[in-house]
């Protein structure tokens, strides 16, 4: 083989993602918390970003002749300025509708909203004065207390020598948010050079701490401990403790047999441990979970269609301030200055654009599955069909990724309750008729109803449930069944006879 130099000529094609379209992707899956983080760490870096309420739409309005002025005067073509669509695509070398192809040009500014009555407390924060933020509540909200602080604080009354105060602070140090302490006493001991008779000492007093039951090594050490408090610890508890995977296992007969009780006791017993806390450690220090906060709601109308529309809490508002821009660009002294401007710019229309394009794209999908699952909405769970990606990106035109991501951490306020727009996709199951196929959600529901309306004497097995979903219809393998079940969290036929049969003996004696 020869090896000599050519000149060859091909032709390919290649997807490039720039900055702009990639911000514009990630805008789509984030939930409506991380936006508003997004957008305020985007308020914070570009100059020529304001949130949009009553008092910048009035600053805005104010400046507009000044900006019209100042336009041609600044270094740029008439009808050409550096936040224009035809500028922003030559120096993005991207076009609009790679990222907004239903989108129209540019329209006029939008005139300001009707400003609020007068005596709209709505619009007035600290001290009565008009604000833009609203009071915040969290600042007069007290501090929760740790576990750690609520440990030391009982620690300093329980315990005066110094040696076994330190001792109690590091014991302290070393229990987890559960409130159990996971590591060896003699590592321990070893670590603070003073001896295990002392470091048990003190862990058995921390043991005599609220919330009862911390500073337990084990899920059995952590049940005795409450039950020694309520004086319940009797040698046939004791053996109950000791036998916790009996208890898992719903062997109620070895356990009446090790525990030297009758039925109706060991049902006493059971319930006496299911009342008991298993981590007594998570009542203190623990994060309160954030309220769902929906991006849709839907609801009925007049005439029985659904309405559906955005929650606009749930969509941060910003402007582009042009006329500031205006200003500014005839003070600049140098390339550099005027080159940052031009990005400042260019990047706000493009977020601004970007907040927009998000909120039709999940309008445009939530509408679709209002539209596929309105039998859920008017009927309820059972009512629920089978739904893909696919069938709502072909509905409206769309990729299925692009649908992903619209899905992701977004929810639907319905009149049956706050759900995550993944709820409403489910596999399908055929028809054992030959008719419609059912959403997985569906059987799940019919499931558990079937189970829960069995009674002890007679509990369904598996193959029951599979025998009476083929009469209602639903053509279902006796595998899947088990495995819908043990997603529900419900035990086997065997261990709910038991457990009921139990039940009812306790509740006839």
């Amino acid at each position: 083989m020869a090896l000599t130099p050519k000149l060859l000529l091909r032709q390919s094609q290649s997807l490039v993602m720039t900055p702009q379209l990639m911000q514009a992707i990630k805008l789509l899956q984030l939930s409506s918390l991380d936006l508003a983080a997004y957008v305020d760490n985007e308020l914070e870096q570009n100059p020529l970003l304001e949130r949009q309420d009553e008092q910048a739409e009035e600053r805005l309005a104010e400046a507009a002749d000044g900006a019209a002025a100042l336009d041609g005067d600044d270094g740029w073509s008439d009808g050409e300025t550096p936040g224009s669509r035809s500028e922003i695509e030559a120096q993005l070398d991207t076009d609009y509708g790679n990222v907004f192809p239903d989108d129209a040009p540019r329209e006029a500014q939008k005139p300001a909203e009707t400003p609020a009555e007068p005596g709209d407390w709505s619009s007035l924060g600290s001290g009565g004065a008009p604000s833009g933020d609203g009071a915040d509540l969290e600042a007069y909200v007290a501090g929760r207390a740790t576990l750690a602080d609520h440990l030391q604080d009982q620690l300093t009354l329980a315990v005066t020598d110094p040696v076994e105060r330190l001792i109690g602070v590091h014991l302290i140090d070393l229990i987890d948010e559960a409130g159990y302490l996971r590591d060896e006493v003699d590592a321990i001991a070893e670590r603070l050079g003073a001896s295990i008779e002392t470091v048990e000492r003190v862990l058995g007093v921390l043991q005599t701490f609220e919330p009862t039951g911390v500073g337990a090594r084990s899920l059995k050490e952590c049940l005795a401990i409450q039950l020694r408090e309520r004086d319940r610890l009797d040698p046939a508890m004791a053996a109950l403790i000791g036998n916790l995977e009996l208890v898992a296992r719903r062997d109620f007969a070895a356990l009446k047999r090790i525990c030297g009780v009758d039925d109706e006791d060991i049902a006493e017993m059971l319930a006496e441990i299911r009342r008991l806390d298993p981590k007594p450690g998570h009542a203190f220090g623990a994060e309160l979970a954030p309220a769902v906060t929906p991006d849709v709601i839907v609801r009925a109308g007049a005439d029985g269609s659904w309405l559906v529309e955005l929650v606009a809490d749930s969509l941060p508002r910003v402007l582009v301030n042009q006329s500031y821009y205006a200003k500014v660009v005839k003070t600049a002294k140098s390339d550099t200055e005027k080159t940052f401007l031009t990005e400042c710019l260019q990047t706000a229309n493009w977020l601004t654009r970007s907040l927009e394009q998000r909120a039709r794209t999940i309008l445009k999908v939530a509408a679709e599955i209002v539209r596929q699952q309105d039998g859920f909405l008017a009927h309820g769970v059972a009512h629920l069909r089978p739904l893909n990606l696919r069938i709502v990106a072909d509905a409206i035109g769309m990729h299925e990724s692009t649908v992903s991501r619209v899905t992701a951490n977004k929810y639907m306020a319905t009149p049956r309750g706050v759900f995550e727009l993944k709820y409403f996709f489910t596999a399908s199951i055929a028809s054992a008729d030959g008719g419609d196929a059912h959403s997985a959600e569906a059987v799940r529901h019919r499931i558990r109803t079937m189970i829960d309306a069995e009674s002890p004497d007679d509990v369904l097995s598996d193959d029951t449930i599979v025998k009476r979903l083929h009469e209602g219809g639903v053509d279902i393998a006796r595998r899947t069944v088990a495995k819908y079940r043990e997603s529900l969290r419900i035990p086997s036929s065997v261990q709910r006879r038991r457990e009921k049969q139990a039940a009812r003996d306790a509740a006839l004696s």
